[in-house]
């Protein structure tokens, strides 16, 4: 118990069910569960642990982390974030781009000399976060008034329409919960979050994007076989794996085996497909393309416009024919946001859409957003982010703790004014990061 207190998380009741927890509430959790354990020597593999947890509560994982190690263990870390980074003992960075362009490792060292390096990571971690001074004009109000669920205490804020919005505080402060009632209340919000994409497991980028059609038709118009050829659900399929590319083995009571196809060696088709081509390329051959490299194979007009989508979310790096349940949680956030971008005059709904994003990522994403509001939309982005907060128009901050020791708005205004609000986390870790 005293451990759970100390990461931040005395508030939460004991028999508060673990499914109602926020995403950073969760994830400290985990980690305070690994403390309590004598065991040293050990080695700890964290995947992103900062995800979901504002600036505050980042430093106290820190100290967990530290911790950790400091018992004789080995700790493992997968991070963007720049206050994570800088607790490392070692860093291996990898790169120099996403994807095909990736894979190798660019930088090995202190943090120090990270920041002195040269590299993508290097140069975002020797920047300051600048904060916008200049916001757009409001174009009416969208509101949410006595708001009580969980624990929001009677809460009545107004949401800019036609300007981005940034919803931030503490893990536990009531974001997401506000951000509910806002789409409760505005029912023709586009919600975009991180849930999975509820479609079959055979589904791709190329099938969720309505790519793969386009692409059927264009490989049969120019081979003079049928479109269904050309699909892995259906008579072109190997015969061996059904068009899955791997093969389950049970073994009674072990765990069942993956194995790749024999006979199709994972590329899902039968050979007879394979063969037939179009620009010297099979269709197995493009669902192996990056959206990047289909972007300069397709000239269709209409495949292209939903490749540029993924272009515009900073999703090139995926493979056309990848499946779906394999992508991260910002990945599907993404991924759903490609295939709404052309809408305006609407509401958008996203939370915390920088999770899995690296520091230059980041950038690419406040491009997007802006676009989006520029062609007259609304958008609100639930977000710890600080390169997010500081470039919002208008920013509500809620706390001033989690759980019982928050839901309330602390703060409502632009980012420069929070620059100068007392008694906010979020202003006092943005003062910190503009310097």
């Amino acid at each position: 118990l005293e451990r759970i207190e100390r990461i931040g998380l005395g508030y939460l009741s004991l028999d508060r069910e673990t499914s109602t927890l926020s995403g950073g509430e969760g994830q400290r959790l985990k980690t305070v569960r690994h403390l309590g354990s004598s065991l040293s020597g050990m080695t700890y593999v964290f995947d992103e642990p900062s995800v979901g947890l504002h600036p505050r509560d980042v430093h106290r994982l820190g100290e967990l982390l530290l911790r950790l190690r400091d018992k004789g263990n080995t700790v493992l870390v997968v991070e963007h974030d720049p206050d994570v980074i800088a607790l490392a003992d070692h860093v291996v960075d990898m790169g120099p781009g996403g994807g095909a362009e990736g894979g190798r490792v660019v930088f090995e060292g202190t943090p120090a000399e990270l920041a002195a390096s040269g590299t993508l990571t290097g140069r975002c971690l020797g920047r300051r976060t600048e904060v916008k001074t200049e916001v757009r004009a409001p174009a009416g109000e969208l509101w949410v008034k006595g708001a009580a669920r969980h624990n929001l205490r009677d809460v009545t804020v107004s949401f800019p329409a036609g300007v981005l919005t940034a919803v931030t505080g503490v893990a536990g402060s009531g974001k997401s919960t506000l951000v509910a009632e806002f789409t409760d209340a505005h029912p023709e919000a586009v919600v975009v979050d991180q849930s999975s994409i509820g479609i079959s497991g055979r589904s791709t980028p190329a099938t969720y994007l309505g790519v793969m059609d386009t692409v059927r038709k264009i490989f049969a118009r120019e081979t003079g076989a049928e479109p269904g050829l050309f699909s892995f659900n259906s008579t072109g399929a190997c015969a061996t794996c059904g068009g899955r590319g791997i093969l389950h083995t049970d073994l009674a009571f072990m765990d069942p085996v993956t194995t790749t196809c024999p006979d199709c060696e994972g590329r899902r088709f039968g050979e007879e497909v394979l063969r037939l081509t179009v620009g010297g390329r099979s269709v197995a051959d493009v669902l192996e393309m990056t959206a990047g490299e289909a972007l300069d194979f397709f000239q269709d007009t209409g495949v292209r416009r939903r490749l540029r989508a993924l272009r515009d979310v900073g999703l090139t790096y995926l493979t056309l024919g990848q499946p779906l349940s394999t992508l991260s949680g910002g990945e599907r956030q993404r991924l759903k946001l490609a295939t709404r971008l052309h809408r305006d005059g609407a509401v958008f709904v996203l939370d915390e859409p920088t999770t899995g994003l690296h520091m230059a990522d980041v950038d690419g994403l406040l491009g997007l957003l802006d676009r989006l509001v520029d062609a007259g939309n609304t958008v609100v982005v639930v977000e710890h982010n600080l390169q997010v907060v500081a470039h919002a128009d208008h920013v509500v901050d809620l706390g001033p703790g989690g759980g019982r020791d928050g839901g309330r708005v602390v703060f409502e205004g632009t980012p420069a004014e929070l620059l100068r609000a007392p008694g906010s986390s979020t202003g006092e870790h943005l003062r910190r990061a503009v310097g």
